[in-house]
């Protein structure tokens, strides 16, 4: 273990040639997705009307194991991949710890995180396929931000619709947005018709992704020659973030480590669904022994107090029914700071994994989530996106656990992106105005209670 250094590169010849479908491998699948008006299975053309033809194809293929990347996906990923596997070796040594801490780099990109790895894929489908552009939604911004990066560079018209909460934390974010050519709009807006009905029922909302992904599919739709795209939740984007994890693995098997606990922030699950995929599939093939952990905020706690059901991936209840572990479509979500991770659900992918206990999880408040992120970033000299700080508050947990064992584990996390356009929440943090939230049983009774009826 000594003779790892503290950056582990792959060589450009290294990177993933295709993508992992972690679904292949597993026994169980995760539920289909059911159409919003018939409740029946949906079908590749369902889906055509507002997704690109090759996505659908990707989101419907459970059996297919590994897919190409594109060529020109290929190319562009070469601009920040393979991103480094770094030892936290400072980290360590200020815990104290007998545990090696490993964390995946993905912000080393202009978008600051792991988002443009499927952003720019669904970009070059959407361009071959002849269109003129693409609608989205974005939380904290880092998604909007990759898919504003990525159709500037294919020359594809670009909407986004950004929680109204982010969009008045992070105006810098949003404005990197507009640099790369990106329309961000305010969400719920008083553009499309959902948006009006939301702003009716909840006068004076923050909003939520739920809100804003409802927005995004009605323009898509209402406008010839767009689509919409998703950042995280889909197994189409789960599929594309599987590089993270293939790059993970290869790093980690180029100096004989062997994971112990592999930890990742969810709020859709796309990043954390990326960095366990190929770990995943080596367990369910009984070829490695190791735990995975999903962590979320305690403001949006969808695996660890939600329930496992079908429910609307929107809060207007215009896409398709999903089953997840939910808090409900209703729900919106207090103002947090981890915008990324203010999902009402969950991806069905991860959502399944964790039904059939192969994945653990735990929620965390915000004020301990940045006292870690502060420890990291003064000992490992990164600032991290408050996002990612919730794969951090659990690594360190995690070592000082070993710490009073004296285990020697090898942990694992995914440092998903930066924070350097959160400095709102990290002086909220150092002035000591920032608050916890935790919803009450009968916050999400009351959302519970308006789940669709839906075996």
């Amino acid at each position: 273990m000594n003779d790892v250094p503290y950056k582990i590169y792959l060589d450009e010849k290294e990177l993933p040639k295709a993508w992992y479908n972690l679904r292949a491998d597993m026994v169980k699948k995760p539920a289909p997705l059911l159409n919003p008006k018939t409740l029946k299975p949906v079908t590749a053309e369902d889906l055509r009307a507002v997704f690109c033809d090759e996505l659908v194809k990707q989101e419907l293929d459970e059996t297919t194991p590994f897919m190409p990347i594109p060529d020109a996906v290929a190319d562009f990923y070469k601009m920040f991949r393979p991103s480094p596997l770094i030892r936290a070796k400072f980290l360590e040594q200020a815990l104290g710890t007998p545990a090696a801490i490993y964390y995946k780099f993905e912000g080393n990109n202009t978008s600051g995180s792991h988002k443009l790895n499927s952003a720019v894929a669904q970009a070059y489908y959407a361009k071959a396929q002849g269109l003129k552009g693409v609608t989205t939604e974005t939380g904290a911004g880092q998604w909007g931000t990759a898919l504003s990066m990525a159709c500037a560079f294919f020359g594809l018209d670009c909407r986004v619709y950004m929680v109204k909460c982010s969009y008045e934390q992070k105006p810098f974010r949003r404005e990197v947005m507009r640099v790369y050519g990106g329309k961000v709009t305010a969400s719920p807006s008083m553009e499309t018709q959902v948006g009006r009905q939301i702003n009716a029922l909840h006068p004076g909302t923050n909003g939520s992704l739920g809100c804003a992904i409802s927005e995004a599919v009605e323009a898509a739709t209402c406008n010839i020659g767009y689509r919409y795209v998703l950042g995280s939740v889909l197994n189409l984007v789960c599929l594309h973030q599987s590089v993270i994890g293939l790059e993970t693995e290869a790093a980690l098997k180029k100096y004989g480590v062997k994971p112990d606990v592999i930890i990742g922030c969810a709020g859709g699950g796309s990043n954390l669904a990326g960095l366990i995929a190929p770990f995943m599939g080596a367990k369910l093939r009984g070829e490695l022994d190791c735990r995975f952990v999903a962590v979320e905020p305690a403001s949006c706690p969808s695996l660890t107090r939600g329930r496992y059901a079908y429910d609307y991936c929107d809060t207007g209840k215009v896409c398709p029914l999903q089953k997840m572990y939910t808090l409900g479509h209703d729900y919106i979500p207090s103002p947090s700071h981890a915008g990324g991770l203010r999902y009402h659900g969950m991806s069905s992918l991860i959502s399944e994994l964790y039904d059939q206990g192969q994945l653990e999880a735990r929620s965390v408040a915000q004020t301990d989530v940045f006292a870690a992120a502060q420890q990291f970033a003064r000992t490992e000299g990164l600032l991290p996106a408050p996002e990612s700080a919730h794969a951090i508050r659990a690594a360190i947990d995690e070592a000082l656990e070993c710490k009073k064992t004296g285990e020697k584990k090898n942990i694992v996390f995914g440092l998903t992106g930066t924070g350097y356009f959160d400095m709102f929440a990290y002086q909220r943090f150092n002035d000591g105005e920032m608050v916890d939230y935790v919803p009450t049983d009968a916050d999400l009774a009351t959302s519970f209670a308006k789940l669709p009826d839906v075996v």
